[in-house]
Parts: C-alpha cells; sequence; structure tokens
C-alpha cells in the first residue's frame, strides 16, 4: 500500500494545506522546483481550490439560525441565582464557571456554524448549474482516485473480465471496448457516485496519464461542451442512452482521439 511518505502527490496536499514541519515543506520545495510534473500537481490544486473559492462564496447565516444554535449550546449568561441559596464554599467554582462557561460555548456555537455553512454552501453548489456541477463531480471522482492506493476496484486489461466484475454492483454493465491497437489500453474499472447514482467508470491509460470513463444514464446528467477544469481536460457525448464523461491531464486532442476511439470501437461480445 502506498503511505503519505511515498506519494509525492499527497505530499504536495499536504504542503498546500501547511500540515508538513519545515524540514519535510523545505524537501517539498525543493522537489517542486526540480519535477516538473510535480510543480503541475501543485498548479492544478491551486486551481481547483481557486474554482472552490468562487463557487462557494462566504454568506452570512440568517439571525434565526445563530439564535437557534446559540439556544442549543447553551450560549448565553446563566440566570441569576438567589444570594440565599449559594453555598459559601461554592461562590468561587461558581464565578468561574459563569465568567469563563459562555467563552467556551461561544466556541462551541461557532464551530457548529461553520460546520453548518460549509455543509449548506456545498448544497447550493451542487444544486445549481446541473452541467457544471456534473463535471465538477466527474473530475473530483477522478482526483479522488488518483489518490488512492489504487484507482481502479477491478485491474485487468481483459474486457471481458472488466465488463462481467460490474454485475450485481450496478443496475447496468457499461460498454467496454478494447483500444489497446489505439494507444489506449484498458487498466479496470471502478464504481464512482455521481449526483448520489452508483455509475461505472472504466479507467485506460494514455502512456503515463490515465483517462476515467464514467457512463451516467444519460436522463440524469446531460453532455454539455469540452472543457476543463484544474488543470483536467473534460469530454462527454451521449450514445444509446448514455452519456460518457472522460476526465485526465491528457491534452485535449488526444482525449478527443480517445473518444472518438471509444464511440467507433466494437464493444465485447
Amino acid at each position: 500500500m502506498t503511505t503519505t511518505e511515498d506519494d509525492p502527490a499527497l505530499l504536495v496536499h499536504a504542503y498546500l494545506d501547511g500540515e508538513l514541519d519545515p524540514a519535510h515543506a523545505l524537501e517539498i520545495e525543493r522537489r517542486l522546483a526540480a519535477e516538473p510534473a510535480l510543480a503541475a500537481e501543485r498548479d492544478r490544486i491551486e486551481a481547483l481550490r481557486r474554482l472552490i473559492q468562487e463557487k462557494l462564496p462566504r454568506e452570512a447565516a440568517p439571525a434565526s439560525l445563530v439564535r437557534r444554535i446559540e439556544t442549543a449550546v447553551g450560549l448565553g449568561r446563566p440566570s441569576a441565582r438567589p444570594a440565599a441559596h449559594v453555598a459559601p464554599h461554592s461562590s468561587w467554582t461558581d464565578s468561574w464557571r459563569d465568567s469563563w462557561g459562555p467563552s467556551w460555548r461561544a466556541l462551541a456555537a461557532s464551530m457548529l456554524l461553520a460546520a453548518f455553512l460549509g455543509s449548506g454552501s456545498t448544497w447550493l453548489l451542487l444544486r445549481s448549474d446541473p452541467a457544471g456541477t456534473t463535471e465538477d463531480m466527474v473530475v473530483a471522482s477522478h482526483l479522488r482516485a488518483l489518490m488512492a492506493p489504487q484507482p481502479i476496484d477491478v485491474a485487468s486489461s481483459d474486457r471481458h473480465t472488466v465488463k462481467p466484475w460490474f454485475n450485481g454492483k450496478i443496475p447496468e454493465s457499461p460498454r467496454v471496448v478494447d483500444l489497446a491497437s489505439e494507444g489506449f489500453p484498458l487498466v479496470g474499472g471502478r464504481i464512482d457516485v455521481i449526483g448520489r447514482v452508483p455509475v461505472p467508470t472504466l479507467v485506460y491509460k494514455r502512456q503515463q496519464h490515465l483517462i476515467s470513463l464514467s457512463a451516467v444514464p444519460a436522463g440524469r446528467m446531460l453532455a454539455s461542451a469540452p472543457g476543463q477544469i484544474a488543470g483536467y481536460n473534460v469530454l462527454s457525448w451521449t450514445a444509446d442512452g448514455v452519456t460518457y464523461w472522460a476526465v485526465s491531464d491528457v491534452a485535449a486532442t488526444e482525449l478527443e482521439s480517445f473518444a472518438k476511439a471509444f464511440r467507433e470501437g466494437t464493444p465485447e461480445r
């Protein structure tokens, strides 16, 4: 299994998140300067972050929501206790609790509010701009696969092995085409979740680059014009009631060649 220390891409993520100690941060900076591929990965991550910041603008919480959260975590000063009922030995502890209680409660409220706003903003993003959202989701699935120990659940270059693997896991197995002669050998497949729908994703290879091809029921997500997100090219088309989404960091012209070869290729028998 690949560890974080063995995977330079994960180290780049940790570096950009400020999670590395000074020694490791200097080491990754040296590697970024010396390795163009690693520097390109950094640029893609930063571009993806900028995209997220653009799509998820900060929004103020409604006053009513703030009040409900404050009430839920007990934010607010405790009601005064009748002096006659306060025992002498408890006066110091009561005073300490009264002065510090609201502070940690306020902290808890702010954390809860931040979590709520984060999930709410994400929901708004996924809910708006269906085509752009689909592109974001297929790119995110591709990125998660690249960061995983293995980008596939079934590893095989044999389409007669890959296609049956999906049986029983999803409603219908995908169309699988052998494109090795076209320079795009099959690597395997996996199941992604796109818009809450489990979909089959075939994984092909172009030299050292992976191509993820997800097959989504056409009625759920429509194809869109070719584009690029965070340095990854995205291409989609619809055929036989299925919308195919291809994602890779290969050149746009190569991804178009892959799509053309897949459309014209003879599927398994």
